[in-house]
């Protein structure tokens, strides 16, 4: 049995590839089928087991954010009955999986997070057109991080006046949130940076301004609209975006909340940091990504590249690593 650090994935890990991703016959499927019902939306199998993937449909919140949740649930219930977990860590979207999958919160609680919170943000964002999100790259094509390009970004947010803010930290790539005229002007002066196939900055489809002021509307109405949801102790311990752990013997419930309806939603999240932290504290044989897809993959190697894990300096060495017996990053889906 190994010791795994669990990676909840956020948006954006739902693509046209990982359609069919839902099993026929599992308890936890027929569950989110009657909750959906109970919000009146459409059945997230049938989207699931569509013909064709309509990123119209499937990446409107409201789907996407439920269906990612569901099978990222599942893929962690197989590696924790396999695997002692030490800690689990999500990425934006993620966290809130995360809450579930450490038992801080039961499956449908944790539904209900992911459902409402993304009918929240699709509401304020059709409403108030509040902007959106831009990932940048911070590395070279050796998936080296470059100071410089750091260096650049914060002079960029710096000069934006007020227009933009840092949303997500990922280690080897930023994102920069802000409003519709901030946008235009990342887009425009964030530095050009190719890696691999890749050529950054560009927009996420579909993405409001997470993590950033710009959504205080929304932490104001989760407060009132969640304050319902059970937290409680998790029974493995949970590192949140700020790198602040909550372990089982001492995690107070209450700010468990607090932190998920106020912080997490209006200041940025440093994924890289909690990776961080789940690496220097618990030094886990691996680190699991689940499902849906594999967007946190290229993304933890290079956090383990940047901490010089275990003599990985660059792609190279991750690539040899990823490709003998005992590969430091486990995905669970392609």
């Amino acid at each position: 049995m190994k010791r795994i650090a669990l990676m909840c994935p956020g948006r954006g890990s739902y693509t046209e590839k990982t359609l069919r991703s839902l099993p026929d016959d599992h308890p936890w499927v027929a569950r989110a089928e009657q909750l959906r019902a109970e919000y009146d939306l459409p059945s997230l199998v049938e989207l699931d087991r569509a013909e064709r993937f309509n990123p119209a449909l499937h990446l409107l919140p409201a789907n996407v954010s439920p269906l990612i949740y569901v099978v990222s649930m599942l893929d962690c219930a197989e590696a924790m009955a396999e695997h002692e977990t030490v800690c689990v860590v999500g990425n934006s979207l993620g966290w809130y999986t995360a809450l579930a999958v450490a038992g801080a919160l039961s499956f449908d609680d944790g539904f209900r997070l992911v459902q409402e919170m993304s009918l929240l943000q699709h509401e304020h964002q059709a409403r108030e057109k509040s902007g959106g999100q831009v990932i940048e790259a911070l590395i070279d094509d050796a998936w080296r991080p470059v100071p410089e390009l750091r260096a650049a970004v914060a002079e960029v947010i710096r000069a934006s006046n007020g227009r933009v803010y840092p949303s997500i930290d990922l280690g080897g790539l930023t994102v920069l949130a802000g409003t519709e005229d901030g946008i235009a002007y990342l887009l425009k002066s964030l530095p050009r940076v190719k890696v691999g196939s890749n050529t950054y900055p560009f927009r996420l489809m579909q993405h409001g301004p997470y993590h950033t002021p710009l959504v205080q509307e929304v932490a104001d109405k989760a407060r009132t609209q969640l304050d319902r949801l059970q937290f409680q102790r998790p029974s493995v311990t949970l590192i949140d975006g700020r790198g602040a752990r909550y372990t089982p013997w001492s995690a107070d419930p209450r700010e468990l909340m607090e932190y998920t309806l106020g912080a997490q939603i209006v200041t940025p999240y440093d994924f890289a940091l909690s990776v961080r932290v789940a690496l220097r504290e618990y030094a886990p044989d691996h680190l699991v990504a689940p499902g849906p897809g594999n967007t946190l993959g290229g993304v933890a190697g290079q956090i383990l590249i940047a901490e010089g894990w275990h003599g990985i300096r660059d792609r190279t060495d991750f690539d040899r690593v990823q490709q003998s017996d005992e590969p430091m990053l486990v995905s669970m889906r392609r």
